[in-house]
This record gives structure tokens, C-alpha cells and sequence, in this order.
């Protein structure tokens, strides 16, 4: 029997939407990240996040068959100039969404999430310094369990 995957242990999409939406609405109320949102962050965002987490969650490639796959997520970056703090922030704020939306909390699935949360972040915070080289083209990443499988007793 195969493992499953992250997106199937969160609980799916309904699930990673919880977390996406609790996660904007810290973002919102905060003072280093809401200037990334001038007059907040639209449904609209909020629905391409939540399709990029489900798909790198092992979920449907909705963000790359709708959105534009590892390409559009990265042009969202340029030239940000994304801080250390804030991308710190960015995966502290995350990894308390997660609380939020009543996602697993054992710790074989939070090390994922957290494995992801800084990977992600570290490699954004990278590609939106200016003039950064950029790995233009890639597929979106699929995470998974690691070196900890899910615990099935």
C-alpha cells in the first residue's frame, strides 16, 4: 500500500484552502508582509495559492494546466526584494496557518510542510532579488513525505 500523499493526509483541497486563507489573513494584519498586498489579497490570489500548495502537495496540476505552472509562479517573484525577515515571517505566518485550519499536526507531516515552508521560501527570496539568475524554466515541484513517512500504526 502506498503512502499517501501530503495533499490526501491534509485532507485535500478544502483543506490546504483553510490554510491558504487563514495565511492571507495574517498576512493581511501584518505589517512586513501586508505592503506586498496594497488594499489586500484578492480571491483571486488567494485561489492560485491555494492551487499551487495543492498541486506541490501531490493534488491535480491545476496551477500548472490553469495558471501557468512553475513560470507564472516565478514571475510573481522578480523583483520583489524579498528581506530575510520577510521570508521568515512568510513560513512562520505559514507554519501558524496551518494550526489554524486544523491540518495535521503530527510531526512526520509538519516536517514536510516546514521542509517545503523553507525551501520554498529561501529559493523566492533568491529569485526576487534584482538581477538574480533565475532557473527560468522548471516543472512545479512535487513535495512528499521525505526521510519521515507518515506514522500508520
Amino acid at each position: 500500500m502506498a503512502d499517501p500523499t501530503l495533499f490526501e493526509w491534509a485532507g485535500g483541497r478544502e483543506a490546504v484552502g483553510r490554510m491558504i486563507n487563514a495565511f492571507y489573513d495574517r498576512v493581511e494584519a501584518d505589517a512586513l508582509l501586508s505592503p506586498f498586498f496594497p488594499g489586500g489579497v484578492t480571491v483571486q490570489h488567494r485561489e492560485h495559492v491555494i492551487d499551487w500548495w495543492s498541486e506541490v502537495f501531490g493534488g491535480p496540476p491545476t496551477y500548472t494546466a490553469e495558471h501557468g505552472g512553475y513560470e507564472a509562479m516565478l514571475s510573481h517573484h522578480l523583483n520583489l526584494g524579498i528581506t530575510a525577515e520577510q521570508r521568515f515571517r512568510f513560513a512562520s505566518l505559514m507554519s501558524r496557518a496551518a494550526d489554524d485550519a486544523g491540518l495535521p499536526d503530527d510531526p512526520e507531516f509538519r516536517a514536510a510542510l516546514v521542509g517545503y515552508l523553507e525551501w520554498g521560501t529561501r529559493l523566492a527570496m533568491a529569485n526576487s532579488q534584482p538581477g538574480a539568475p533565475v532557473v527560468e524554466h522548471a516543472p512545479v515541484p512535487r513535495w512528499g513525505w521525505g526521510v519521515a513517512p507518515p506514522y500508520q500504526p
